[in-house]
């Protein structure tokens, strides 16, 4: 399946990372399951639910590693998006990378592959 993406705010994975496992979000918690993206997905994500927020990180994950828990369903568009339901055990995470704002407010998110 590849690598997928979840945007959060540092504090929210400084808490996560500290519990041994990510809940979610107030929006993933609203939605029953935790978002995530493709890296084709993300920079649109962060575009449209992240623009002017400071302090955030990006979790790589391997999707494959998350189980039948993890679900890909149409969104955007009609896009697959990643979605798990049920939390996201944190040494599933690969790497943590920053996500500073740019000039127009939107997250930079690097390179992901």
């Amino acid at each position: 399946m590849g690598r997928i993406y979840k945007i959060l705010a540092r504090t929210e994975w400084t808490q996560a990372k500290a519990a041994g496992v990510f809940e979610g979000s107030a929006v993933d918690l609203a939605d029953g399951f935790i978002h995530f993206s493709t890296a084709a997905q993300a920079a649109e994500t962060a575009r449209r639910h992240f623009a002017g927020q400071a302090d955030l990180v990006v979790l790589e994950l391997e999707a494959d590693d998350l189980g039948p828990a993890l679900v890909w369903e149409p969104s955007r568009g009609g896009d697959l998006f990643p979605h798990l339901y049920g939390p996201l055990a944190a040494d599933k995470v690969l790497a943590v990378t920053e996500a500073p704002l740019a000039q127009d407010g939107v997250p930079q998110l690097g390179t992901l592959a």
